[in-house]
């Protein structure tokens, strides 16, 4: 059987499971998420052994460090990882839920309601906890998981997916409401992008290369998430204190995740007080520091390239420069960024308001770390992705995010 038959037999079944996820009432919903959760615990064993496999394939092939520990799994994170499913069943469920009603000047009563998407895939690289958080989203906003992951996870996948049907099946729900999508090479990803009319929406999360690929080889609709190059502009108004700790923070927090910073910007004018702070700080957390000519005359300091500017380090590596005023760091950002989270140190309000409305990005943090762009720290709870996109959803993509609308019109025996 062909790569192409194959997804769409699979897509079939999430289709038609679908229909039935759809209409479970929240209390079925939330039961399957905390049967998900204790299974993962009550199965761990089995999920670590298959995880252990996949992260002993990655260093023997040379895999860098922060992809290792992006592929791994503890008992702790996996603790955390189950932990998050039980929040995500205390979260409100989004289907059924009112964005709007009238009643029209001919007595027709309007409403546009939430609706699940129906079947979403996710194709995505090296994280087996977006396995599950994948399929915890998609379940409690009411639609079918199909879940390609990167053959380096591939063996984690398997293992925690059979424990996920298990446990959904064991509510009452069909079990391909959770799917891995079979086969490990570009033919299986090439045949999920081109089932159109059998998944409704294809999610990528992972690099830039990953998610210009669905994006252009696709003909099912794609949401773009996650490709951080992400910007901290000190401005000349900033608590340079309070700037290194931001610097610091968001650099260095969490250096394999899609909202640490990857550039470096600082205001001209205070330059030759706050170089000499940031320079050692960063050092001594073990940042390589690509710099321009002002931030060379540090030790080992390195030139900066276009390529770093454009680069998304996912590592302890950050791009710097001197600007010579706030429109040039806007005018840095809007040529290099992504578009997912930028930020700014400042203390003048007016300086705020400027860098807000001018920076086209999901997310504008005015003198906080840009690690908060995050669902779970926005007060959503559990996230799909940061959308970086324009259509639909943009920033963190909660419950709400993973639904559509339809419009319930409600008349006594209207004719037009």
């Amino acid at each position: 059987m062909s790569a192409e038959a194959v997804i769409r037999e699979v897509a079939a079944k999430a289709r038609e499971a679908s229909y039935e996820l759809a209409v479970a009432p929240r209390s079925v919903k939330d039961a399957a998420l905390h049967a998900m959760a204790d299974a993962l615990l009550a199965r761990a064993d089995e999920v670590l052994e298959a995880n252990a496999a996949d992260v002993a394939r990655a260093e023997k092939s040379g895999s860098p460090a922060n992809i290792i520990d992006r592929l791994t799994l503890t008992p702790e994170r996996l603790d955390g990882i189950a932990a998050a499913l039980r929040e995500l069943a205390a979260l409100p469920d989004p289907v059924g839920d009112v964005v709007r009603g009238t009643t029209l000047a001919n007595g027709l009563e309007l409403r546009q309601v939430r609706v699940p998407f129906g079947v979403v895939g996710m194709i995505y690289e090296a994280r087996p906890n977006v396995t599950v958080d994948a399929a915890g989203i998609c379940l409690k906003s009411g639609n079918a998981a199909l879940l390609r992951g990167s053959s380096n996870i591939a063996s984690s996948n398997v293992a925690i997916a059979a424990v996920l049907r298990d446990a959904v099946a064991s509510v009452g729900l069909p079990a391909d409401v959770i799917q891995v999508v079979p086969g490990e090479g570009h033919d299986s990803v090439k045949a999920l992008m081109r089932a159109r009319g059998l998944v409704d929406v294809l999610i990528p999360r992972g690099g830039a290369g990953l998610i210009r690929s669905v994006v252009e080889e696709s003909t099912v609709p794609v949401i773009e998430t996650g490709v951080g190059n992400v910007h901290v502009y000190v401005d000349k108004a900033a608590d340079l204190d309070k700037a290194v700790s931001i610097v610091i923070n968001s650099k260095t927090q969490r250096t394999s995740v899609c909202n640490s910073a990857e550039s470096l910007l600082v205001h001209a004018d205070i330059a030759k007080e706050f170089l000499p702070k940031i320079v050692p700080a960063l050092q001594e957390r073990g940042v390589q520091i690509l710099g321009d000519e002002a931030f060379q005359g540090f030790d080992r300091v390195e030139p900066v390239t276009d390529e770093d500017y454009a680069a998304e380090f996912l590592a302890l590596k950050i791009s710097a420069a001197v600007v010579p005023s706030l429109d040039a760091a806007v005018q840095h950002i809007r040529r290099w960024s992504s578009g997912h989270t930028e930020a700014i140190v400042t203390e003048d309000l007016s300086a705020t308001r400027r860098f807000a409305a001018a920076v086209d990005s999901a997310a504008v943090m005015v003198n906080a770390s840009t690690r908060f762009t995050d669902g779970g720290e926005f007060g959503f709870g559990a996230e799909i992705g940061i959308s970086t996109q324009k259509l639909h959803a943009r920033g963190p993509m909660g419950l709400p995010e993973m639904t559509s609308t339809k419009y319930v019109v409600t008349g006594d025996g209207h004719v037009r």
